[in-house]
């Protein structure tokens, strides 16, 4: 089975413009899949195989000598040198869509990119599935198949096991990845990190508790998400901020980049098990918050996303200004119940009369997303159930 990822059109676009595009995202996002089908032209370079990764470190510009009518090179963290050399050629024959490079270690692969390629490559981000991905394909999942099996292709792809194919994938990520961007010895305290986050997931993040709960500094925890956040594990949600005279809330919230993930490593293993989980609301919203995410990002526009919440506790989940006029705002509520309640609406009719109080910006849409299956509107606000249209298609 194959999936029409939305990010094929941007990727086009950009590859249209600019001689390089980088496009990064997590291991098994499909990256490769999409880069070797929307350029079939081009030969494909993988640069986890060994032999090709030694004769590119130990001879750069040779290796490169190989591809002068370009390539697709995957995994191209692995030789930053080769960053430089692809700068070379593509200032001597400068012509679009030469090279295109994918990478799923963000700060060692944006840290070469800035350094040599800034200016002449787009930057593009592929996440796992979305709903509308796996809709397109023709896969209908209730909302908490959705919640415990995540959005990594090959799961959908090959009927895999969503435990044991997650359990891997956490494994290999800890394994290989991890011990190639740090020397970490003892990885017990890590893995215990890690599961705590996934415990906190939708919460605000407070560093010093996790550390305190596994044991470790704030520094070494502060470390270990800034690894899980470039290694596109989690996602840190910002708060939004106006100087509006009222105090609000300056740490982001945490989430994970797939929910899947979350949702194995607290333990769910079966679909059956989530609709009695405690933690149920906030995988849910996970899933909804991460669909906003990946409708900005699959469209290639950066997720202008935000998060409210001030000093009374008058929190709204989502603040949105991908897809609003500029200087205008949408809030988002997520509840995961399928049963509509008025009260749901009342943090957003706040902040939004706040907002118009203190002369902010205008609130020009309200949405709750639900676990339903309708779309209608109430009173100025847009009612989408999960089911009843993918939620970043309206955002």
């Amino acid at each position: 089975m194959t999936f029409p990822r939305h990010l094929s059109a941007a990727l086009l676009q950009r590859a249209s413009q600019y001689p390089v595009v980088t496009v990064t995202g997590p291991r098994q996002a499909g990256k490769t899949t999409l880069c070797r089908a929307s350029f079939p032209q081009l030969p494909y370079v993988n640069l986890e195989r060994p032999d090709l990764r030694e004769f590119a470190q130990a001879d750069p510009q040779g290796f490169l000598a190989r591809y002068r009518d370009g390539a697709v090179f995957d995994e191209v963290q692995r030789v930053p040198a080769l960053l430089s050399w692809i700068q070379v050629e593509v200032d001597q024959r400068p012509r679009p869509g030469a090279f295109i490079l994918t990478g799923s270690h963000n700060f060692a692969l944006m840290a070469a990119v800035t350094q040599s390629l800034a200016g002449r490559t787009a930057l593009l981000n592929l996440l796992p599935l979305s709903i509308n991905e796996l809709r397109d394909a023709g896969l209908q999942l209730g909302t908490d198949e959705l919640i415990q099996r995540g959005g990594y292709p090959r799961i959908h792809a090959d009927g895999l096991d969503a435990a044991v194919a997650l359990g891997d994938y956490f494994a290999t990520y800890v394994e290989r990845d991890l011990r190639q961007l740090i020397e970490l010895r003892n990885l017990d305290p890590f893995r215990r990190f890690v599961r705590l986050c996934a415990g906190r997931a939708g919460q605000i993040l407070n560093l010093a508790s996790l550390a305190g709960d596994v044991g470790v500094s704030g520094h070494t925890a502060r470390a270990w998400l800034g690894l899980l956040e470039a290694s596109f594990v989690v996602r840190l949600l910002p708060p939004w901020f106006a100087n509006i005279g009222k105090r609000l809330v300056k740490a982001p919230k945490l989430y994970f980049c797939d929910v899947g993930l979350a949702a194995w490593l607290l333990g769910i293993t079966e679909v059956a098990q989530v609709a009695t989980h405690p933690l149920r609301g906030a995988l849910f919203e996970n899933l909804v918050v991460m669909e906003f995410v990946k409708h900005a990002l699959h469209h290639g526009e950066p997720a202008r996303l935000h998060y409210w919440r001030d000093s009374s506790g008058l929190e709204v989940d989502l603040v949105v200004e991908n897809g609003v006029p500029p200087g205008q705002l949408g809030l988002v509520e997520v509840k995961s119940g399928q049963t509509f309640q008025p009260e749901h609406l009342q943090a957003m009719r706040r902040v939004a009369a706040l907002l118009a109080e203190r002369r902010g910006p205008t609130v020009a849409r309200q949405m709750l997303v639900n676990g339903g299956a309708e779309h209608w509107r109430r009173e100025g606000v847009e009612v989408v159930g999960l089911h009843a249209t993918a939620t970043g298609a309206v955002a």
